[in-house]
């Protein structure tokens, strides 16, 4: 029997999403098919209704929490950078990264697997990585990367999204005996009940920080059915944004506010003077009410970070 040491954690980004919560779980499966028995799934946190839906639906029990990676061996999944990853990251012995976001600033000392692919989902890359190992997936895995790729496209609603994307659920739908049009909008109902939801929990459920430049910035994300729905608790999620933007010593913190029936994204924003000019530079218009409405914007990773990066470039 293996010591806790002894394992080797597959583990995602803090706040973590469906993706990075399954990669880490379908992935640790693979290794384990393919005869490496000391790799075990972990989650950087708490995780959040939409992931719990999921994993009580394909009767999977929640990974185990990784809080601190000192002198951990450790899979990176569904991310690549220092600030979104566990805590003391890098003095952990990383042995492997699987990601489909841009390349971070994660270094390791010796030549490691690294596998980064533009698709909508780390469950993308992880399903035709059990095709390429010759591993069958079985219904609940199939379940649980299906769920990573409708919840990272939003159900293929985003930019983000690809041909393969598309492809891919379409055969691990027939595995898993799911409809994902009909899976995609309960996961979705899961995902916006924020009745029980602090402003702390909106802020944080989705949220990573980002360097553009030297300007500092914490942006987060959460995707709702009906916008209204987010009116009444508007202004203590502004007062939770400044008090994070103390705490956390950044210039400005960004929330998405995404309505994913109109297609449609309110950003919230507070900042200092010159990062507000930077993020009005970003999405062409004048903050009003603490934010700017944009229409067709879904995706963080592509049309969020990227404005925002150019913006601040010196």
């Amino acid at each position: 029997m293996l010591g806790l040491a002894d394992n080797i954690y597959v583990v995602g980004h803090k706040s973590p999403d469906t993706d990075s919560v399954t990669s880490a779980i379908t992935y640790a499966n693979l290794k384990n098919q393919l005869g490496m028995k000391d790799v075990v799934p972990a989650a950087a946190g708490e995780i959040n209704n939409e992931t719990k839906y999921v994993l009580e639906h394909f009767r999977i029990a929640p990974p185990v929490v990784l809080k601190d990676a000192t002198d951990k061996k450790v899979i990176l999944v569904d991310h690549n950078e220092v600030g979104q990853a566990v805590d003391n990251i890098m003095k952990a012995d990383i042995q492997e990264i699987i990601d489909h976001h841009k390349i971070g600033d994660i270094q390791t000392g010796k030549p490691i697997f690294f596998h980064n692919e533009p698709v909508g989902a780390t469950g993308t890359i992880i399903a035709s990585m059990y095709e390429l190992n010759g591993v069958q997936i079985s219904k609940e895995m199939a379940g649980l990367m299906m769920a990573a790729i409708l919840s990272d496209t939003v159900l293929f609603k985003s930019p983000t999204c690809t041909e393969k994307d598309k492809a891919t659920v379409e055969k691990l739908s027939k595995i898993c005996g799911e409809d994902p049009q009909k899976f995609g909008m309960e996961m979705l109902k899961a995902k916006s009940d924020i009745k029980s939801k602090t402003a702390k929990d909106i802020v944080f459920g989705d949220f990573k920080k980002f360097d553009f430049s030297g300007v500092k910035a914490g942006v987060g994300q959460i995707e709702v059915m009906d916008l209204a729905d987010l009116a009444p608790k508007r202004e203590e999620i502004l007062a939770e944004m400044r008090k994070t933007m103390d705490s956390e010593k950044l210039d400005m913190v960004v929330l998405m506010l995404t309505d994913v029936i109109k297609e449609a994204s309110d950003l919230l924003f507070v900042g200092t003077e010159a990062a507000k000019e930077g993020f009005e530079k970003a999405f062409g218009g004048k903050i009003v009410n603490n934010s700017i409405y944009k229409e067709k914007v879904l995706s963080r990773k592509k049309q969020v970070i990227p404005p925002l990066e150019s913006a601040f470039k010196k």
